[in-house]
């Protein structure tokens, strides 16, 4: 029988997860799910681990048939690597790449995958199985072209140049197929170590922003506004064809707009993954507000980052339900500013006190964030963040650095907002870097340098270090329970984790070895920004 491989290289960049190593994504569990309902045998592998263990992974790569490799646009280096060692033990057996990085379907094939799924994968991987996979073998060319959401080469030229084959893409999936699939709860036993990291589990796919940039090189808005005043039904096309979303962000294009998924499909994957001993379940979505929305517009899309706002109900139904499971805990992330209120904040500071909000922000500038199509104003954000801090609640609040358009105005302002957040008393400010990706609408706009090289940037950059480092302050000489996540890459000997309730990581001495333990800490230090230090309290001995 055909044996597949999932190997997770989501935000290995160039061979090693350097961020977010203690985060399981939902992806290559969807995978595994649909060859566990088709009675294949699979198995997930970290793309770090075959690096690592070469040549105990060489016999794994032995034992299967066919390769399948969830990634991000980051993670081209560790892509192309992961093929070029398949390749030395199973030469022509087939490779199939698919998630975000995707998106840009021709660098899959040229690093040498055989097909590149882009956007949704379960209907696609279904008909691959269908038309070969299933037997190890990829599908006859005829057949490829018949199948929606897939590149591929197509021969060769001439000159023996390989042709690549772009297909339509496939449609977004109904929230009937949505929910036909299982994600596996089984295979997170693939991950080491997966009772002390973040397991995501998937309630939201895709985007409720169906704005569009005013910001383009190759396409100009016109001001039509049939994005923002249409009906919900005519959003998804663009006279002036730019692609959906803020104008950074391909969550639309690649995953069309939000729909949430059956409560009891949600309850019943957490209570497994509780059941094998996670302790820590993130409800991912792209806005953790947007779930139970798609309901009140049916049979409409939700194409409408506003409106309606929130749906209370399915939100406190949501929360109600997986807050029961007492051994693990439960966190959400994203929420858009212009669906939060005092009544949200409410719910899930009641089922989830003290728990960690991220707030999209990205500029501080109001003009600037209508122009790249953001769905709420700064001024939003920061109301966002105050509701947070009434309720207990830890806001994170995201900004973007070397936006298209940046100039020291609006630079000004962020800076300005920023410091502002840090007053209030904000948990973290993060600022990451443009990057222009593929299928979004500033994917034509060249990659800046990093913040050091740029004044303007490096004063948004400097600004959040200021605010991290004053909030950290006031956790010097506490004491907080933290979970071990892994070892520390530069002395193995200190381990690294976070509070229970989430918040900075703690660089923990002598407990490298205590990976997936809790551990009372008394923190001694600040390391940097993004980095506190300390030492296991150790219990006394009665006498």
């Amino acid at each position: 029988m055909t044996s597949f491989l999932i190997m997770d290289a989501l935000a290995h960049g160039s061979g090693i997860k350097r961020f977010t190593r203690d985060v399981i994504g939902a992806g290559p569990r969807t995978l595994a799910g649909i060859f566990e309902s088709c009675g294949y045998p699979a198995l997930i592998t970290p793309a770090e681990l075959l690096f690592k263990k070469p040549q105990k992974k060489q016999k794994l790569l032995k034992k299967s048939d066919v390769l399948l490799i969830s990634a991000m646009t980051m993670d081209r280096k560790t892509v192309k690597r992961s093929i070029k060692f398949w390749r030395k033990v199973k030469q022509s057996a087939p490779v199939i790449v698919g998630g975000p990085i995707a998106s840009d379907p021709k660098t899959c094939l040229k690093i040498g995958a055989d097909i590149a799924v882009i956007g949704e994968a379960e209907i696609t991987l279904k008909e691959l199985l269908k038309h070969g996979l299933k037997d190890g073998k990829l599908p006859s060319l005829q057949q490829l072209d018949e199948i929606l959401g897939i590149a591929f080469k197509n021969n060769e030229d001439k000159q023996k140049k390989p042709l690549y084959k772009i297909n339509p893409l496939r449609p977004a999936s109904s929230k009937k197929d949505l929910n036909s699939f299982k994600a596996s709860t089984i295979h997170i036993k693939d991950y080491p170590e997966y009772n002390a990291k973040k397991v995501y589990v998937e309630i939201v796919r895709g985007c409720s922003n169906y704005y569009r940039t005013k910001i383009g090189l190759n396409q100009t808005c016109k001001n039509c506004e049939k994005c923002r005043t249409g009906p919900l039904e005519t959003r998804f096309n663009c006279p002036e064809n730019i692609p959906p979303g803020c104008g950074f962000c391909s969550v639309p294009s690649l995953f069309g707009p939000a729909r949430s998924k059956d409560l009891n499909l949600i309850v019943e994957e957490i209570k497994a993954l509780a059941s094998l001993g996670c302790k820590r379940i993130v409800l991912s979505a792209p806005d953790f507000l947007d779930y139970g929305r798609d309901t009140l517009v049916y049979p409409q899309p939700l194409t409408d980052p506003r409106a309606p706002q929130a749906n209370v109900e399915a939100l406190k139904n949501l929360l109600r339900e997986v807050s029961q499971f007492n051994t693990t805990e439960i966190s959400v992330e994203n929420i858009k500013p212009c669906l939060f209120t005092e009544e949200t904040a409410k719910i899930i500071a009641k089922y989830l006190p003290e728990t960690t909000l991220n707030i999209g922000c990205e500029t501080g500038c109001p003009d600037q964030a209508e122009k790249l199509g953001r769905p709420s104003t700064p001024k939003e954000a920061f109301k966002a963040a105050e509701i947070c801090i009434k309720y207990d609640l830890k806001p994170h609040v995201y900004f973007i650095h070397s936006l298209p358009g940046q100039n020291s105005k609006n630079v000004e302002k962020t800076v300005n907002l920023i410091k502002k957040l840090g007053k209030i008393g904000v948990d973290k400010i993060t600022v990451y870097r443009f990057k222009p990706l593929p299928m979004s609408a500033l994917h034509s706009y060249p990659k800046p340098p990093a913040a050091i090289y740029n004044e303007e940037s490096k004063m948004i950059v400097e600004a959040a270090k200021e605010v991290n480092i004053q909030q950290k302050k006031h956790l010097v000489g506490k004491t907080l329970e933290v979970l071990i996540t892994e070892q520390s890459f530069s002395n193995p000997s200190t381990g690294v984790g976070r509070p229970i309730k989430d918040g900075p990581l703690i660089a923990v001495k002598d407990a490298g070895h205590l990976q997936g333990k809790k551990v009372n800490v008394l923190i001694t230090e600040i390391i940097s920004d993004r980095l506190l230090g300390g030492e296991i309290i150790k219990k006394q001995k009665k006498h």
